[in-house]
């Protein structure tokens, strides 16, 4: 027992010795920091190897976007709720997208009731530089919705996406 209490000690007051070494060599004179600091530029943060686009609050209180479908601008607003990106058919037109009737077999749940869809994919949707390839949509009639929705088939496939001081960010 007396063995055990002096190995006890000894390494604790190698732990404190090791722990004062540690904390001097990580702490530069005052005049090194400073002459270091000007001298090299900081590093840059580890999140700054993204592509971030930072989207302000409409007068409504959404989040409106302009986005490139395909290589055509087409306007959007992000709903974090939508499961897909949601197309007017007007604007699925637009974009080259014809589904025929039989194609709006799947039932969505809108704010406006249940409508029939027709699912599609759209080769490329670009937001602010944000480029997502191979995203899922739906296409539904003008009367369902009043204006596109930028749902989830693309949210997910960014690095992140936040609602954060009264502001959306999308990181890719």
């Amino acid at each position: 027992m007396r063995y055990f209490a002096v190995f006890a000690a000894l390494a604790l007051a190698f732990a404190g010795l090791l722990t004062r070494i540690a904390d001097k060599a990580g702490r530069a004179p005052a005049t090194e920091i400073a002459s270091s600091a000007v001298a090299a530029p900081a590093a840059p943060a580890p999140s700054s190897n993204y592509r971030t686009v930072t989207i302000q609050r409409d007068g409504r209180g959404h989040f409106q976007v302009d986005a490139r479908v395909d290589g055509r601008r087409i306007g959007f607003m992000v709903d974090t709720g939508a499961s897909t990106i949601a197309l007017t058919a007007s604007d699925a037109k637009r974009l080259g997208i014809h589904p025929s009737a039989s194609e709006f077999n799947v039932s969505v749940r809108t704010a406006n009731g249940n409508v029939r869809a027709a699912a599609t994919n759209l080769s490329m949707v670009e937001v602010g530089g944000l480029v997502v390839r191979d995203v899922r949509a739906l296409v539904v009639p003008d009367s369902a919705l009043s204006e596109n929705l930028l749902g989830l088939s693309f949210l997910t496939k960014l690095r992140r996406f936040e609602y954060a001081g009264g502001k959306l960010v999308l990181e890719q």
